[in-house]
């Protein structure tokens, strides 16, 4: 079976981790330190925030911003469940716009008939490492006073116009094991505003301003040094990783046929966390069974909408989302990862083709 996703660890991270181990510095310590620096670097911001987890940035990120009970925060349907549940952590409500059809990412056009008086925050969504038109995005920002908060889980080296995903706001980021950089686990929070690091540095160690010092409520989501090893191990590979991902993406889309392939916008530099064709006429289950059955780890990132997942009907959302409705009845990801080589691409290719023809 030819994954859809493969952790790419080698001698370097070996040899990272095992320096941690030797120095018995385990807990956040200079690891963490040096790779926040280096992440901050490689986003073009001036602060970076390491977390336990890609979640724990959103969640810190909002509450850094002030975010709580009574807010609306604008953002994506279409997305992973934590990008709404962050808000619902921070005692916000999310409020729901509809996507691009050509990009799957939040439909900038419809974002300003949303707001109202009680809105705090936008946060788009950088789907599959395709970033969102930022610009639009802080241009709205700017008129309302709200604040940005880029979820970029999955677009880590992404850029619109040259800038990097997680300079346009506060960036968010996941270490997952599956994103197109690792911890293990993991997250990081990247800022232009001191301000904002500041407080998610007090946020993610029980509000600590000094020692034993606590003058907010916080949490444990810190970072050990043995995912901040793993991460700058990482981090060096990033660019080449990238560039295999955005050459394995341009080798299928000049070769599959009977399926919608992902564009890259004008002016964006699409990472390809993910390669996601759309399958429309009510045939993407039937090749996603055929693939499978071929060798290919095909998935559905998402096959329910969050404004549909059960716990947010409960909540009383009640959506009429007809884009990111039919999106996911629509979407199919294929593998893309930089362990692909040839041999998987032309099996994949040809996977997908006999089924169409």
């Amino acid at each position: 079976m030819i994954p859809i996703a493969k952790p790419l660890l080698g001698d370097e991270e070996k040899g990272a981790v095992l320096a941690v181990l030797e120095s018995g510095q385990l807990a956040q310590g200079p690891r963490v330190a040096e790779f926040e620096e280096a992440f901050a670097r490689m986003c073009g911001a001036s602060e970076a925030v390491a977390v336990s987890s890609g979640t724990a940035a959103l969640i810190i990120a909002l509450l850094a911003h002030g975010v709580g009970p009574g807010d609306e925060v604008i953002t994506s349907p279409f997305s992973f469940i934590a990008t709404a549940n962050a808000i619902l952590f921070a005692g916000a409500r999310p409020v729901f716009v509809d996507v691009d059809p050509e990009d799957c990412n939040i439909d900038v056009g419809l974002i300003e008939e949303k707001i109202t008086p009680r809105t705090r925050a936008i946060i788009p969504v950088h789907l599959y490492g395709q970033p969102c038109c930022m610009e639009e995005i802080l241009r709205l920002a700017g008129c309302y006073n709200l604040a940005v908060i880029e979820d970029a889980c999955q677009a880590h080296g992404a850029s619109v116009n040259g800038r990097r995903a997680g300079s346009f706001g506060s960036g968010c980021f996941s270490f997952y094991a599956t994103k197109n950089m690792t911890t293990g686990e993991g997250g990081m929070i990247t800022t232009a505003d001191g301000r904002i690091a500041e407080a998610a540095r007090r946020l993610r160690d029980h509000g600590t301003t000094g020692r034993y010092q606590h003058e907010a409520l916080g949490y444990n989501w810190r970072m050990t040094d043995i995912a901040a090893a793993l991460g700058l191990a990482q981090l060096a590979k990033l660019e080449a990783f990238s560039e295999r991902r955005r050459a394995n993406a341009a080798y299928l889309s000049s070769r599959l046929r009977g399926v919608i392939t992902p564009q890259e916008r004008e002016g964006c530099r699409h990472v390809y966390h993910l390669y996601t064709v759309r399958v429309p006429d009510g045939r993407r289950d039937a090749l996603l069974a055929h693939l499978r059955r071929q060798g290919v780890g095909a998935n559905v990132y998402y096959p329910l909408p969050i404004h549909q997942q059960p716990l947010y009907r409960k909540l009383g959302f009640e959506d009429d989302l007809p884009v990111a409705q039919r999106l996911s009845r629509e979407v199919l990801s294929l593998p893309v990862h930089p362990a692909l080589s040839r041999q998987d691409l032309d099996r994949i290719v040809e996977a997908v083709n006999s089924f169409v023809e």
